[in-house]
């Protein structure tokens, strides 16, 4: 076997190892995910896109590009998972048009009051009772899902995007950043032990001292005030 042969089997061993040591952090964004989406995402689809995000970051990662492996092949598997679902077509045109009709239910109240918006004070803009406001939340609470889940989150959609690209996603984060710190505080606390302590909602629950389905309220009430802050974005 010639030098060439024997790097290029090195390399293949590196890569494979690189995989199977990084496998726990596929499921791990999978179930992150799937926790917010509707019953009919399953698991394995997820994952398996995201194996597929992992063998891109696999072969392409440079630790010039100023991350970590972790970090970049976190980026690739979750978005990797979200255009899966973005091809999926997973949330319904009905449940699209729900999440509109609160966020523009939102946009008006706050726009009259000049303040954050209740939950009374949003059911009746869209005519319906406060037990009928929070259904539509908890409905349509997963197809807001990608705002947040975005790989923006990180940075940049890419590592290696232009400059152009980067400034763009630098922009995006700034508002969504201001958004989430416009929040009423419960729902700013919530947003962050979820998004960034990645705590499940029993374990917010316990934090808030509310019940789990509270919990899954107010996290669908802070998407909804998000989108509709973000509109010129969405």
């Amino acid at each position: 076997m010639n030098a060439a042969s024997v790097y290029a089997s090195q390399q293949n061993l590196q890569q494979n190892e690189k995989i199977a040591a990084h496998l726990p952090l596929v499921k791990r964004i999978a179930l992150h995910l799937l926790a917010r989406l509707p019953s009919s995402v399953e698991l394995d689809d997820l994952q398996q896109s995201g194996l597929l995000g992992l063998l891109s970051a696999v072969r392409s990662f440079s630790p010039d590009q100023g991350a970590s492996f972790e970090t970049y092949a976190g980026i690739r598997i979750k978005g990797a998972m979200l255009d899966e679902l973005r091809k999926l077509s997973w949330a319904p045109r009905s449940v699209n048009e729900k999440s509109r009709r609160l966020a523009q239910a939102v946009r008006v109240v706050e726009s009259r009051n000049g303040g954050q918006a209740s939950d009374q004070e949003i059911a009746t803009e869209l005519s319906v009772s406060l037990d009928e406001y929070h259904s539509l939340l908890h409905e349509t609470a997963s197809c807001q899902l990608v705002l947040l889940e975005d790989t923006h989150e990180e940075g940049h959609q890419e590592l290696d995007a232009g400059p152009e690209a980067i400034m763009e996603d630098d922009r995006f984060k700034a508002a969504l950043m201001g958004c989430i710190d416009q929040l009423p505080e419960k729902e700013k606390l919530m947003m962050a032990l979820y998004y960034q302590e990645d705590l499940n909602l029993k374990e917010i629950g316990q934090v808030l001292e509310v019940s789990e389905s509270r919990v899954s309220q107010i996290h669908s009430q802070a998407l909804t005030r998000i989108r509709a802050k973000m509109v010129d974005w969405t």
